[in-house]
């Protein structure tokens, strides 16, 4: 070889490396610029609508274990939306879903914010699964270990505050 060619080569390895680390530093100080596009929707401030009452009651003596104020969720399109997107939920409040057909239920967490614990109710009116401090945002399915009718969501921590337990009942007013 040449040391015409051998120094022609040398010449476009050079080029060619400082083309490479240019563009290197280009698109690390270009990422570390640009805001980072979230996968999640944010969360809103959709308030809270009282629309009911709901008492859970002891299933050993029948005392009140508490009470909330209820919203409720009775279509198929207040079902579907439930508590996601909200960024709160008053101490005191929950949601009531009222399902069509008394069946297995499952819940899941996309796009709640809130962390929860979700209450699973059969035709009685008794309590047969609850899940508690479910985790926010993710996908995975919390499902009644019985068929359900109703299902409380209320603030995560909320039934073992309270000593709700299954077997325990609830009772609701919703005024027309």
């Amino acid at each position: 070889m040449s040391k015409k060619n051998k120094s022609s080569r040398n010449l476009y390895l050079i080029i060619l490396l400082v083309a490479v680390v240019g563009l290197a530093i280009y698109f690390l100080l270009r990422s570390g610029s640009e805001p980072e596009i979230s996968t999640q929707p944010e969360a809103m401030n959709i308030p809270f609508r009282k629309q009911g009452e709901l008492i859970f009651t002891s299933h050993q003596n029948g005392d009140t274990l508490a009470g909330i104020e209820i919203e409720v969720a009775n279509n198929d399109q207040l079902r579907a939306r439930g508590l996601m997107y909200r960024r709160s939920l008053p101490e005191n409040a929950g949601m009531l879903f009222l399902q069509r057909t008394e069946e297995m239920q499952s819940f899941w967490m996309k796009n709640t914010y809130i962390p929860l614990d979700i209450i699973f109710v059969d035709a009685n009116k008794e309590i047969v699964t609850i899940h508690i401090n479910t985790t926010p945002l993710k996908e995975w399915n919390y499902a009644s270990t019985k068929p359900a009718l109703y299902v409380v969501e209320v603030n995560t921590g909320f039934a073992n505050r309270h000593g709700i337990s299954i077997g325990d009942k609830i009772e609701f007013t919703i005024p027309k």
